[in-house]
């Protein structure tokens, strides 16, 4: 005896059926029903489409939200750095000034001075570059996370025409056939939107 078992939807039993429910004659295909499978088709492929560039930019999203988080970490320890070099500088200063009846020992204090200045110069251009990278990979992450919002809703509207399609086989009321192909647009506009980004 087989596990399997075979989940059927109402569009399938109407596919199977055709004449099922006094629609159909002598055994002849149903052009509305295959219209309708068709078009269930085609949105649930584009479904899956918005489905997943959805997760895709929604991945791009949480990654350029972590490179941001570890650049901040970074820039962190930057300007960590930059102070303690600071306060090397403020001992260094007050070496200098305290040795300045020892010629030798002020050019040491003043050496060190001059190097710490350089130093915190490169560490304080560091600092700032990665803070500005922290700021591109936070709007990188927003853009992306914008663009996932679009693919789910795309999604969704494809899912609602779906299930407008499959009562639209059960009921054969063409309003709701006109309804499913209107929200089938409006979620593939949606979709047009995920994609550039609007």
């Amino acid at each position: 005896m087989s596990d399997d078992f075979e989940v059927r939807g109402p569009h399938d039993e109407a596919l199977e059926h055709p004449g099922h429910g006094g629609h159909e004659t002598h055994g002849a295909p149903d052009p509305f029903a295959g219209r309708i499978a068709v078009m269930t088709a085609m949105l649930a492929t584009i479904g899956a489409i918005f489905s997943y560039q959805g997760g895709s930019s929604e991945g791009l999203a949480l990654f350029h939200k972590n490179e941001a988080a570890i650049r901040k970490t970074e820039a962190a320890n930057q300007w960590s750095y930059y102070q303690a070099k600071g306060e090397k500088e403020n001992l260094a200063e007050l070496g200098a000034s305290l040795t300045e009846s020892d010629p030798k020992a002020h050019a040491k204090f003043a050496a060190d001075v001059d190097k710490y200045v350089q130093q915190k110069q490169a560490i304080f251009a560091k600092a700032q570059a990665l803070e500005k990278s922290v700021e591109e990979a936070d709007k990188m992450s927003e853009e992306q996370l914008h663009r996932h919002h679009r693919w789910a809703q795309a999604t969704t509207l494809t899912q609602i025409a779906i299930s407008l399609a499959a009562i639209t086989l059960l009921t054969r009321r063409r309003w709701l056939q006109i309804a499913a192909y209107g929200v089938a647009g409006f979620g593939v506009l949606v979709g047009v939107a995920a994609y550039l980004g609007l």
